[in-house]
């Protein structure tokens, strides 16, 4: 059965954004042309793969198991195709990566002007997320994660500071009049700003000192989603609402200004940093070699 790759194309850019305007904007195409698309690919098949109402565009269950089996082939066409870029003299192409928050603002800043500065070939898209999701599956040559939730079968390279700590911290009105914690299970008695991930899962103050490790969890007037809401949290323990507990390096310019006071420091527990992670594949598309490369040298 003879297909159009570029009708596949136009439905998993479609599915992936969630409809036909938005696919049209992430693809370059018209919304019009990804509908005709999308309708040549079903009749071809002969099944519905889009269930379209006029709020919102889903996959089917067929097309939702035909994305499953699609953008993976999809991303090894282009990474057959990319092995081309090796006769170049300046590797070229999209590099993808999937990160959390935390990466986007605290490791990718020194990392991506000199990388594009010295590759200016290639274009990097860095999608920013909290879910684990499965960086095939989104159409991403790479991610950035922390030893813990790293996939298996994958191969990881460090990337970013190496050692890096959790920290808590307030603003000194609050603890002069609530009282500096002296140790982790005070907390229970304060105010604490929480986070939660996509999930709902919310994840426990862990706090080590001296091999001891003690997981507290505090509760407060302020839960936010971690991710972009997380800057709120901050703001509201500069504002005097209560306890924050983050990395240090995000809190570390307002405890450099003295708008927050490090609580409980000796507590704070160090762990490894992240990993760019990516999947072993023989031939890596030259952009995602070519940063490799780049940090392994950094």
């Amino acid at each position: 059965m003879a297909m159009d790759v570029q009708d596949l194309l136009a439905f998993v850019a479609v599915v992936k954004a969630g409809g036909f305007r938005d696919g049209a904007r992430a693809s370059g195409k018209s919304a019009s042309s990804l509908s005709d698309a999308v309708r040549r690919l079903e009749a071809r098949l002969g099944v519905r793969l889009l269930n379209r109402t006029t709020r919102s565009v889903a996959p089917t269950e067929a097309g939702a198991r035909l994305m499953e089996r699609i953008v993976p082939a999809l991303a090894e066409v282009e990474s057959a195709l990319d092995v081309v870029n090796d006769y170049r003299e300046r590797p070229s192409g999209t590099l993808r990566l999937n990160v959390p928050v935390s990466a986007s603002r605290l490791v990718l800043p020194a990392i991506v002007t000199p990388f594009l500065k010295a590759y200016p070939d290639i274009r990097l898209e860095v999608i920013v997320e909290e879910s684990f999701v499965d960086m095939l599956a989104a159409g991403c040559d790479a991610g950035i994660r922390y030893e813990e939730r790293l996939e298996q079968d994958m191969i990881a390279v460090p990337i970013g500071p190496r050692q890096q700590r959790f920290a808590c911290a307030a603003a000194p009105g609050y603890l002069d009049l609530r009282g500096r914690p002296e140790h982790p299970r005070d907390l229970l008695a304060h105010a604490c700003l929480r986070g939660q991930f996509p999930s709902g899962a919310m994840p426990a103050w862990e706090f080590e000192q001296a091999g001891q490790v003690i997981n507290v969890e505090p509760s407060g007037p302020l839960l936010v989603r971690l991710g972009g809401a997380v800057d709120l949290a901050v703001q509201a323990a500069v504002d005097g609402l209560g306890l924050v507990y983050l990395f240090e390096d995000w809190l570390r310019p307002y405890l450099d200004s003295g708008a927050l006071e490090p609580v409980l420091e000796p507590w704070w527990p160090r762990f490894t940093g992240p990993f760019l992670y990516y999947p072993g594949r023989r031939y890596l598309p030259a952009p995602l070699r070519a940063f490799v490369e780049f940090i392994k040298q950094a």
